[in-house]
Formats: structure tokens, sequence, C-alpha cells
């Protein structure tokens, strides 16, 4: 069962229900589980039936490439932000203004990001060329996707026992070395708090989520196997340009630690906080093959 059909079907009763409008609708899958090509469906589909969408992506607020730069030459020891991708990389303050934008019911163009730019560091896309895209009022639907989104700081009582217990654990099943200091994580953690300003303004929380393991197999393992088919997929298109196995294993490893430490942030918020979009908030487990099983 494919999950374009029911995320529609969440969204619409969502309209039905909920005062707001635009109506804000948060995405959140990890790496490789479809989400970019879902919300490219749904964006399709509520467009077809004449509703005006604003459509981002959480790549599209990184940091330019001199703030990324700058960004790991402060922290030079810290794995998470030697690139993009983790919190602590992104705009924080040009998502809310774009976000904001939408909100108040202005005209806005929307900020797009190009990973091909500095030998795939990436950097942010000027703004005002003649390919912009903006998203012009009056917007029925504003959807943002990305792997972290709703992701939530945590105490640091909560990070120590997580270090401890649930790192140690997922570390041991998936083979991970200790470059990775607790540190690294206290820090994106505080990070993390600047990015509840834009998960407030959420009515809707969709979450693509991998499927338990039946053995002792870690259930990031599955994140692995996407990445490593999504990039077997774009070398058989492009000549063979991309990344070996070892290098998408490596590449996958950075992003373990978001999910264990504040993976369960849209479901539990921040501070005791109920998130906005209790009651809205709709978790579709999907298999090795993305396909629907709960």
């Amino acid at each position: 069962m494919s999950a374009l059909q029911p995320i529609l079907a969440h969204i619409q009763q969502a309209r039905n229900t909920c005062p707001s409008r635009p109506l804000f609708v948060a995405l959140q899958g990890p790496q490789g589980s479809g989400k970019s090509y879902i919300s490219a469906l749904v964006v399709k589909e509520l467009r077809s039936a004449s509703l005006n969408v604003a459509s981002l992506s959480l790549d599209d607020i990184y940091l330019p490439h001199e703030g990324l730069a700058a960004l790991s030459a402060a922290h030079p020891d810290n794995v998470l932000w030697r690139g993009r991708g983790q919190p602590g990389t992104h705009d924080i303050a040009l998502g809310k203004k774009v976000l904001v934008a939408l909100r108040d019911g202005n005209q806005v163009e929307l900020p797009r990001f190009d990973k091909s730019q500095f030998n795939g560091e990436g950097d942010r896309v000027p703004l005002g060329l003649p390919d912009a895209t903006f998203a012009r009022p009056p917007v029925d639907v504003v959807l943002l996707e990305g792997w972290c989104v709703g992701f939530c700081p945590i105490s640091d009582e909560e990070l120590h026992s997580r270090w401890d217990g649930a790192w140690t654990k997922e570390r041991r099943r998936l083979g991970l070395g200790a470059e990775v200091r607790k540190e690294h994580v206290q820090a994106a953690n505080e990070v993390l708090k600047g990015y509840i300003e834009l998960w407030d303004m959420f009515d809707v929380f969709i979450q693509l989520k991998p499927c338990a393991s039946e053995n002792e197999e870690s259930p990031f393992s599955i994140v692995y196997k996407w990445r490593q088919e999504q990039e077997h997929n774009m070398k058989a298109l492009n000549g063979g340009r991309g990344m070996d196995d070892i290098a998408v294993k490596r590449f996958v490893d950075r992003y373990i630690p978001g999910y264990v430490f504040f993976g369960d942030g849209p479901e539990i918020g921040f501070n005791g906080v109920v998130p906005r979009w209790k009651g809205n908030f709709l978790r579709l487990s999907i298999d090795i093959d993305r396909h629907i099983v709960a």
C-alpha cells in the first residue's frame, strides 16, 4: 500500500477541522525512506485539487557554504558538523522568515540549496534569479519535509541516560566507532532549542518510520540499505559517479546519533510541552520496500 492516499486523507481531514490557514504540514522520514518522493506526489495531488501549495525541504534552509565552513572550522573536533545535515547546519532565521511570511499571507521567494556546488559540499542558490520560485498568497497548504523535522532537544539527564543506554546499544549493533563524543551530541542538543520556533508553526505531522526489526538487528540498519539503494540507482543513471558503499556507510553514520537522541521529538515534544500537532499526528510504519505495514 502506498503512503500517498493515507497522507492525503490525513491532510484533508485536518483542513476540515483545523481553523488555521494556510495549513502547515510537516513530513519526517529517514534518508532513503521516500519522503521527498512522497512529498512531491502530495504536492501534485493537492495542486490538482486547486489548492495553492508552498513546498519546502529542510535542506533548502542550510547555511550557505561560507557558514557551513565557518561552523566546521569553529568546531574542528565535532564530527557531526563536518558537513551539512545535522542540527546546527540550518539557517533558522531564514526558515522563520519564510514560514512567517507564508503564515501572514505575504508573497515570499522560497530558498534553494544546490548540493552540487563546491564539490558536493553545496551552497545556497542566490535569491532573485530568473528561475526563482515564489509562493504567492493565498496559500492553502505549507509542506515542509526533512529527516530531522520535529526533532527536539532533551534534558541533560535524558541525554546522559541515552548515551549510556540506547546509544551504546546502537553503536554495538551497527559497528560504529568512537568518533562521536558526548560533547558533540550536547552541542547539537543545545542548537536544537532554536528549531522549536519553527516546529511550533506546524498543525499536522506525518512520520514515515521503519518498521520494528524482528531480530537483534538495529532498526536503523534499514536506513543504510535505503541510502545505498539510492546511490546505486543514481550511479546507474549518471555513468557511475557517486559514493561507494563504504562512503555511504560513513555518510549515514553521522546521522544515527540524531535518530537515537532526538528522534522521538515529534511525539513527546520539548520540555513537557505537548506538540502543536497533537491530535493531527500520523505515523506510517514502512517495510524495506517502503510499503505501509501499520
